[in-house]
């Protein structure tokens, strides 16, 4: 049956040894706004872990790709060879394997892992990339069978939901300053702190490109994945900010009690 949805962002700088943050790995100072990010992070896989062991992750990526739980990453290619895995089996397997780490897996795949090696190493998780072009009623029919899938699980299932907003909010952005970024973040942030899936669905792909909001297609999974449910999903944010000039938000979304009787 499933149980929750988490939301975290996909930046790098997640990871201590990526950004120097050694010293602030706990987040315990809230001038460093990575340290910051990352205890909302990893307070949300928490949530998810004190729920259920079987994740199932949703990312955007180049083209659709499925990366089972036997995937094992490095962040290498980020500038340091922190290896992660989607299962400690895996990860365990490949210590003893050279060159087992694969340095070009997609990045939504290499913070799952990352994030279940730090809060739930029992854990098992498998990933799906949506393609970043898939229209939105398509990306709508995933999550719907997503849906039907995990709720016919007998054990609780999760998703976890790795995903980024605009990259153009600010001239120091990854993708400059687009002056219609702000408004398209500020819907996002509101259907996202509402649990408002029509909102969700409603945004344009087209626009979305242009404004480098890369993780549209996997909101819209998340929209279809709870758009059967009579009453919205009780939502939980715990981050919405754009302190690179790239909106991140950190969440939990779960059935609301009479949603969950499907």
């Amino acid at each position: 049956m499933f149980s929750i949805a988490a939301l975290v962002p996909s930046p790098p700088i997640l990871v201590p040894e990526l950004c120097g943050a050694h010293a602030h790995a706990a987040g315990s100072d809230s001038d460093d706004a990575p340290a910051v990010l990352r205890v909302a992070a990893l307070t949300a896989i928490g949530a998810l872990a004190a729920t259920t062991r079987h994740w199932t992750v949703i990312g955007v990526g180049a083209s659709a790709q499925i990366i089972g739980p036997d995937a094992v990453g490095t962040f290498r290619g980020f500038g340091a060879d922190v290896r992660v895995g989607l299962s400690e089996e895996a990860l365990s397997r490949s210590g003893r394997t050279p060159g087992a780490a694969d340095p070009q897996q997609p990045l939504p795949a290499l913070i799952a892992g990352w994030l279940r090696g730090q809060v739930a190493p029992e854990a098992a998780a498998a990933t799906t990339l949506v393609a970043v072009d898939t229209p939105a009623d398509e990306c709508a029919r995933i999550g719907a069978r997503l849906r039907t899938a995990l709720d016919d699980s007998p054990e609780q299932t999760g998703v976890l939901v790795v995903a980024d907003g605009a990259a153009t909010l600010t001239l120091e952005a990854p993708g400059y300053l687009d002056e219609r970024a702000a408004d398209v973040q500020r819907e996002l942030d509101r259907a996202l702190a509402e649990g408002d899936t029509a909102g969700l669905l409603a945004l344009e792909p087209a626009l979305c490109d242009e404004l480098v909001l890369s993780g549209r297609a996997a909101y819209q999974v998340l929209a279809g994945l709870f758009a059967a449910d009579p009453i919205a999903p009780a939502v939980e944010t715990l981050y919405s900010e754009a302190p690179f000039g790239v909106g991140y938000q950190v969440g939990i979304w779960r059935p609301s009690a009479s949603g969950g009787d499907r």
